[in-house]
């Protein structure tokens, strides 16, 4: 098959099928659609796949993200570092918060929170610090042994952004497991997906029943509100289909090394850096993301051969215009944030459509 006469391959495509239509075929007839025992399931098995104690299902990852950081004690006037390259959720949930994100550059290989420029932000606030906020980026896990030590250091929580990240694992533990919690999407283009929705995890039973009381209204019992609290719940629809997800979720990251390895080796030649992975790392491969100093020109090159590209994040939080007020700048990720884009690597991928995307680079030209 001529690469012209080849489906157009997207960027993202949800596995969904007939096991999820049934499951959501039984809540609707059972008619508990809301919050319920299908949510609390989901949560326990969530849970145990990340080698944790609690969950807590949610309505996407920013409102986890929100809920993980309240839960943390995280609040007004508070200082949570993280990274300014990410989707800009990640510094939002900080300001929902009331708190203030504070920002240190990234590893240029990576795309994670560099661990020196993570402590030169500490020090330059005489040590302040209340949380120190990882994003896995991609779907590789951040350097958690150098952030937890920093994070003790300082006397902060550590809480990851865990959003992209679902079946990474970071010297043999999954991420999730590494902090004192952690926040996960379930959007639609996700490693594994509820059609929205979100969890937080945890090992501290405090924290989880502050993440319940938060997204329940601030509820302690039925009409008993002990605390100000948002309605950040799940739906039991959401929840089954997460709990086939769930299910499959090993077979979708498997799948997903196995297209990063193939367009790895698609790229041997093309004058295009492929992802780092560090030793002792797992990337769970959400996104497969390259780059190039001329990201125009393949973008232009992969669409007028049928490939879709997506590019993860073209412009960097703080030069966003909610973050105007911020002055610093972060030439690592402002570098990244304009030479790098990602691949299709989803598991919907067949081998015909692989084999069109190195067929692409094969004739990308290196000049």
């Amino acid at each position: 098959m001529s690469l012209e006469d080849h489906r157009q391959i997207p960027i993202a495509e949800p596995a969904l099928g007939s096991e999820e239509r049934e499951r959501v075929a039984e809540v609707l007839d059972s008619g508990m659609i809301a919050d319920g025992e299908e949510v609390r399931a989901f949560e326990r098995e969530f849970a145990t796949t990340c080698h944790v104690d609690h969950g807590v299902a949610t309505s996407n990852g920013t409102t986890a993200l929100h809920t993980a950081l309240r839960a943390c004690g995280i609040g007004e006037g508070d200082t949570v570092l993280t990274t300014p390259f990410s989707f800009v959720a990640t510094a939002n949930a900080v300001r929902f918060c009331g708190a203030e994100p504070v920002f240190a550059d990234v590893d240029p290989e990576t795309y994670n929170l560099d661990p020196a420029a993570v402590r030169e932000a500490i020090e330059i606030r005489g040590g302040d610090v209340d949380a120190i906020l990882p994003v896995h980026l991609y779907g590789l896990p951040a350097p958690m042994d150098d952030l937890c030590g920093l994070a003790e250091e300082y006397d902060a929580v550590v809480v990851e952004d865990a959003a992209q990240a679902h079946g990474a694992r970071y010297r043999e533990e999954p991420v999730g497991s590494l902090g004192d919690a952690a926040a996960f999407s379930f959007y639609p283009t996700k490693n594994m997906t509820t059609g929205e929705g979100g969890m937080v995890v945890t090992d501290d039973e405090a924290v989880a029943d502050r993440a319940a009381r938060f997204v329940n209204h601030g509820r302690n019992e039925q009409y008993e509100h002990v605390e100000l609290g948002h309605n950040f719940r799940m739906t039991n629809i959401a929840a089954a289909i997460g709990r086939v997800q769930l299910k499959r979720l090993s077979r979708f990251v498997r799948a997903r090394r196995d297209n990063a390895a193939a367009l790895t080796e698609a790229l041997a030649d093309a004058p295009v850096d492929p992802p780092t992975v560090p030793d002792g790392l797992d990337h769970a491969f959400h996104q497969y993301t390259v780059r190039t100093p001329d990201r125009e020109r393949l973008v232009a090159h992969l669409d007028d051969k049928g490939v879709d590209t997506g590019v993860y994040y073209p412009t960097p939080i703080h030069e966003q215009p909610a973050y105007e007020g911020v002055d610093e700048r972060f030439p690592v990720a402002e570098r990244a944030a304009e030479e790098v884009v990602s691949l299709p690597v989803h598991p919907g991928l067949a081998e015909a459509d692989r084999e069109a995307i190195a067929d692409a680079l094969a004739l990308y030209p290196t000049q």
